[in-house]
């Protein structure tokens, strides 16, 4: 059994800042890629940030130079800090792991609960 878990959602005022967290735990073998998803009211799913295990990033072009994702290998946990956070960023935002676990030698995604991130004044 694998699980993510994500902290960090909440309200903040535009060009504010935010922190999220994603930790990964149970039956792991290894973590491939990690990242983010966010899905806004009456829009479609988007990627918002990636990182594979070497530490490689890419973006969303509307995110880029405002979010920085980070992971520790350490800790199973993915970060994602976004600053000047734009009202079109509200959304809930879900983290994502590419793992093999201890008893399935296939590569499988799995998603943390998600958390919902409101960007208003």
């Amino acid at each position: 059994q694998v699980q993510l878990v994500e902290s960090g959602g909440g309200l903040v005022q535009p060009g504010g800042s935010l922190g999220l967290s994603c930790a990964a735990s149970g039956s792991i073998a290894s973590i491939d890629a990690m990242g983010w998803y966010r899905r806004a009211p009456g829009k479609e799913r988007e990627l918002v940030a990636g990182i594979s295990s070497g530490g490689s990033t890419n973006y969303a072009d509307s995110v880029k130079g405002r979010f920085t994702i980070s992971r520790d290998n350490g800790k199973n946990t993915v970060y994602l800090q976004m600053n000047s956070l734009k009202p079109e960023d509200t959304a809930v935002y879900y983290c994502y792991s590419d793992l093999y676990s201890l008893i399935n030698s296939k590569l499988k995604r799995y998603w943390g609960q998600g958390t919902q991130v409101t960007v208003s004044s």
